[in-house]
């Protein structure tokens, strides 16, 4: 079972500064609803969610010792929701073979304010990647967007992840996909 930290941050060159911390369901859920519930998040499958129902999603994973939420900001602004969860604790690890080390993620990026930004989300991802693996046991990040989400699939992609097979999951049906630690630290 992970523990979840308190927090981090880091000064990105160019891009500022970079926090993460942990969800605290009853404060942020006025920002995770406005997020999840847009169409530009039509793959997180809150749509039609209330506020209510997002705080006790979230009050839910709080609970929890093997899924994390954090919210990310960027100079004081929240950007981005991440999620971290151990695989063999999740629907996902009954749909392949999970090994030791095996570290599952989710990443929301919220609404642009100042609109879209050139390796906005690449950055964001390189801080919660670099976050997830300062854990050393942590020897394979796995994450499974929904298979129609050509954006998410090609991203994770581009930061190394391999694809893995389609699968079907309760909410959706996801296509797996894996970072292992030694590629990322190339």
């Amino acid at each position: 079972m992970t523990t979840a930290p308190t927090s981090t941050s880091c000064r990105v060159d160019g891009f500022g500064e970079v926090s993460l911390r942990p969800v605290d369901p009853d404060r942020d859920v006025a920002v995770i609803h406005d997020w999840v519930t847009r169409e530009r998040s039509r793959f997180w499958g809150m749509r039609g969610a209330s506020r209510e129902r997002v705080r006790e999603i979230y009050a839910y994973l709080d609970s929890l010792t093997t899924h994390h939420a954090y919210l990310a900001h960027r100079d004081g602004r929240p950007v981005a929701l991440f999620q971290t969860y151990e695989p063999a604790a999740d629907p996902v690890g009954r749909c392949y073979g999970v090994r030791p080390g095996d570290f599952g993620i989710h990443l929301l990026i919220g609404p642009p304010d100042d609109g879209p930004q050139p390796g906005f989300t690449g950055v964001l991802l390189d801080v919660f990647l670099a976050f997830v693996l300062a854990d050393p046991t942590r020897l394979r990040i796995v994450a499974e967007p929904d298979a129609r989400n050509a954006r998410a699939i090609d991203r994770l992609v581009r930061a190394g992840f391999v694809p893995g097979p389609e699968i079907d999951l309760p909410e959706k049906r996801a296509r797996l996909l894996f970072l292992d630690r030694a590629v990322r630290e190339r």
